[in-house]
C-alpha cells in the first residue's frame, strides 16, 4: 500500500468523529471539519477505486472515466448543498472546480513533472479538443450575467428560461466532445504506453468505490447542514469557501492522482484528466445542477457572480496559452499555480 493510502486509511477514523461530534452536537465548525477531512480521506479511496476499475483502458477512457468518478464527491457535496438552499455556495463551487483543475492540479502537474524529468511533451490534441469547449462554456456562464448587466428590463422569468435552455445545449456539447473524444481520436495513445493487467480484485474496488460514494453523501450531508453557521463563525465568505475551500475538499484526490501521473512521466493521462474534469464539470455538472434545482424547486441558474466569470475567462486563457503547445516545463506550472494563488487571494477579499 502507498503512504498516500496509508495517510488516507488513517484518516478514515474522521468518519465516526464526525458521526461523534454530530450526535453529541460539539458545534457547527466541528462538524464541518471533521467531515471535510473525513471526505477528504474517502475521495482517495474512491479516486483509487476508480484508478483501478479504469486501469485496463487507454489514455482517453481512463482519463474520462477518471473525470467522472472523481467528480463524484462534487457531484454530491453540491447536490447536498442544492438541496439545502445553500445555491450561492453551488454556484461558487463549480467555479472553483474548474479553477482548480485548470491552474492548481495542472499548475501542479507541470511543475512536479518537470523538476522530475525535465521538459515534458504530451499530445496537443487534448488540449485542442478541450480549449474550444471551454471557451464556450465559460461563454455560456457568462451570459446571463451580462445579459443582466446590460439589460433593465429584462425579467427573472426570462433569464430562467435563458439558464435552461443553455443547460440544455452544454449537455449536447459535451455529449458532442465525448462522441468526438472516442471518434477516431485513439491516437492520442502514447507510443509504447503499457495498460495494465485486470485487477483480480476488482470486484472489491467496485465495492470500495460503491461503499466510499454513500458514506460520502452523508458526509457532504453533515456539512452542507453545518456550512452556514460555520461561515458565520469564522468570518469566511460563502464565495471563498465555495471557490477555494469547497474544492480542494472534494478535488484532492483527483489533484494528487494528476500529480502521481506526472511523476510516473504519464503525461499524456494526466493532462487527459485534467482537461475532461474540467470539461466535465463546465459542460455537464453545472448544467445538470439547473435542472436538478428546477426539479426540487431551488433557484439555481447560471447567472454567477461577474468576478466568477471573469475568473474562469483568465483561467482558460491561461491554460490555454500553456497547453497549446503540447510541452511542458517547470516555469508554466509555476504561471498557472502564481494565477490561481493570485485569484484565490482576490476571492478572499471580495465582500459579496
Amino acid at each position: 500500500m502507498s503512504p498516500t493510502l496509508i495517510i488516507a486509511a488513517i484518516l478514515l477514523v474522521f468518519v465516526p468523529i464526525s458521526l461523534a461530534a454530530n450526535f453529541l452536537d460539539w458545534g457547527a465548525v466541528a462538524i464541518c471539519l471533521t467531515s471535510a477531512v473525513a471526505i477528504a480521506a474517502l475521495s482517495f479511496w474512491l479516486s483509487t477505486a476508480t484508478k483501478k476499475i479504469a486501469s485496463v483502458t487507454g489514455t482517453v477512457l481512463g482519463g474520462w472515466i477518471n473525470a467522472l468518478f472523481g467528480n463524484a464527491t462534487a457531484l454530491i457535496i453540491t447536490i447536498v448543498s442544492l438541496k439545502a438552499g445553500l445555491v450561492d455556495l453551488v454556484k461558487s463551487s463549480i467555479t472553483g472546480s474548474i479553477l482548480g483543475n485548470l491552474l492548481l492540479a495542472m499548475g501542479l502537474a507541470l511543475l512536479v513533472g518537470s523538476l522530475h524529468y525535465g521538459e515534458q511533451t504530451f499530445q496537443p490534441q487534448t488540449a485542442k479538443i478541450n480549449g474550444p469547449s471551454m471557451t464556450l462554456a465559460v461563454i455560456a456562464i457568462a451570459l446571463p450575467t451580462v445579459v443582466i448587466n446590460t439589460s433593465l428590463m429584462v425579467s427573472g422569468e426570462a433569464i430562467h428560461q435563458l439558464c435552461l435552455i443553455v443547460a440544455t445545449l452544454l449537455l449536447l456539447v459535451y455529449g458532442l466532445t465525448v462522441f468526438f473524444s472516442f471518434q477516431g481520436h485513439n491516437d492520442l495513445e502514447s507510443p509504447g504506453q503499457k495498460k495494465e493487467e485486470k485487477s483480480p480484485f476488482i470486484w472489491l474496488w467496485v465495492g470500495v468505490l460503491l461503499i466510499s460514494t454513500l458514506v460520502v453523501a452523508y458526509e457532504s450531508d453533515l456539512l452542507a447542514s453545518n456550512v452556514e453557521e460555520t461561515l458565520q463563525g469564522l468570518h469566511l465568505t460563502p464565495l471563498f469557501v465555495g471557490v477555494i475551500l469547497v474544492p480542494l475538499v472534494s478535488d484532492v484526490a483527483s489533484i494528487v492522482t494528476v500529480v502521481r501521473l506526472s511523476f510516473d512521466n504519464q503525461m499524456d493521462l494526466a493532462v487527459a484528466t485534467v482537461m475532461e474534469d474540467s470539461r466535465l464539470v463546465a459542460l455537464a455538472l453545472a448544467p445538470v445542477l439547473v435542472w436538478v434545482g428546477q426539479a426540487i424547486h431551488q433557484p439555481m441558474d447560471l447567472n454567477f457572480n461577474l468576478f466568477e466569470a471573469i475568473s474562469l475567462a483568465v483561467a482558460v486563457t491561461t491554460n490555454n496559452l500553456i497547453s497549446f503547445s503540447g510541452r511542458s516545463n517547470w516555469l508554466d506550472g509555476a504561471l498557472l499555480l502564481t494565477t490561481y494563488a493570485i485569484l484565490g487571494v482576490a476571492f478572499y477579499y471580495h465582500p459579496a
